[in-house]
């Protein structure tokens, strides 16, 4: 049965504008989720047709379970597996996703090729939109390189082809040491990659995007009118690590762009990666960034798919831990959400501004931790509906999902 939680907006002054946002009554309306006890990882897709998707994880005996389930009026439709395996390499931060295409799909996985920890590949399969029978999985990388690959990003570019964008650490190997999040960090650069691939699993096109970039900082990917922009965390050899931009136009990639010099000099990957989100030209990123010692989630908007970004917009700061994702709507206004720490506790916070940079509304979510085990919550929009998932952390892990009325 659902549940509904009506929560205040707080009223606060738009920078931008210098009026205060409009105070409403949204409500936060769970729904049932599809998952069982234990669940983790959830991620959301919505297609070019409305349909909104969940994926998420769960451990039995021993064995990792990837599984999906597709909206429908309202309620999640009973799980469908995609995949399973006991040597899956499973992390907080860098996890499974699903992208749905006009009569196909994809999902991925990270999977150990040795026995070590940090020696895993990219694994993705491809359905019928069904999802009933999925196709061996291929790995999208071919350098045949015991090494870190992950960080994935999928997006379909049209009805037979799809991109994904992942962090590649064929020339990582070698001595170094362990980031933030538990992934090995060696001698050389971390880089960023992409490929084409059709319903078969053919790989069409591969690219290197950016030859140094952060070492675990997850990665995004949307569709503009233009073509495919991906956006991730660069990494400079004076270990300044902001948001960059590489855009594929007239056929070719574009060179990286930093979308705001924040000047962030931290010596280890932070671990905390932006979310791009596109409606025809108008795009948007919103990122983490503590330069100057100063957690902050802003955002930068774009009226020219990507080319050139609007001054930022401080979102959240100083009480922000970051683990950002963003929708953008039908009527162009784009919603960011972002984890929050007040008084020793955890929030989903989700704040909506317009083309203009103005807020328009903020709201907190649901309530979450701050420890690792919660993930990142993510979040979807389809037509006037917005939909987040979380992982919520008690004496089991349990995937949760919610409709958000505006």
């Amino acid at each position: 049965m659902k549940k509904i939680y009506s929560i205040l907006i707080i009223a606060i002054v738009a920078a931008s504008s210098c009026q205060s946002a409009k105070e409403v009554e949204p409500t936060v309306t769970n729904i049932d989720s599809p998952a069982a006890e234990g669940s983790q990882e959830p991620n959301l897709f919505t297609d070019k047709a409305g349909n909104v998707y969940l994926s998420w994880v769960e451990k039995k005996e021993k064995k990792a379970i990837l599984s999906f389930s597709k909206l429908e009026n309202g309620q999640w439709t009973s799980p469908k597996k995609i995949a399973e395996g006991g040597n899956w390499f499973l992390n907080w931060a860098d996890f499974p996703s699903i992208a749905v295409n006009e009569d196909w799909m994809a999902a991925h996985w990270l999977q150990k090729r040795t026995e070590s920890t940090y020696d895993y590949d990219v694994h993705i399969t491809t359905a019928s939109n069904s999802g009933n029978n999925w196709m061996e999985s291929f790995i999208p990388h071919k350098d045949n390189i015991a090494a870190e690959h992950g960080f994935v990003s999928m997006m379909p570019i049209d009805k037979d082809r799809m991109i994904a964008t992942w962090l590649d650490g064929r020339f990582t190997k070698g001595e170094g040491h362990e980031s933030a999040d538990g992934h090995s960090m060696g001698g050389g650069a971390m880089t960023l990659r992409a490929a084409i691939f059709d319903r078969t699993g053919e790989i069409l096109e591969e690219w290197e995007l950016d030859n140094r970039v952060c070492d675990c900082c997850q990665t995004s990917v949307t569709m503009t009118d233009n073509g495919p922009v991906v956006v991730y965390r660069n990494r400079s050899e004076e270990e300044i690590r902001d948001m960059s931009i590489v855009r594929y136009v007239n056929g070719e990639w574009t060179a990286p762009q930093i979308i705001n010099a924040d000047d962030w000099k931290i010596a280890g990957c932070p671990v905390n990666g932006p979310s791009v989100t596109s409606s025809g030209q108008n795009t948007a990123v919103a990122w983490f960034t503590a330069s100057g010692g100063v957690p902050t989630v802003k955002l930068a908007i774009s009226t020219d798919a990507g080319a050139t970004f609007s001054a930022p917009i401080v979102v959240s700061e100083k009480i922000t831990s970051g683990r950002v994702d963003a929708t953008m709507l039908p009527d162009q206004t784009v919603l960011v959400s972002y984890m929050e720490t007040k008084n020793d506790a955890a929030q989903i916070m989700l704040a909506q501004y317009n083309q203009k940079g103005e807020l328009l509304q903020k709201m907190e979510v649901a309530k979450s931790s701050s420890s690792r085990s919660s993930g990142f919550p993510v979040l979807t929009s389809n037509k006037e509906d917005v939909y987040v998932s979380w992982t919520e952390i008690g004496e089991t892990s349990m995937v949760r999902t919610a409709k958000v009325n505006l």
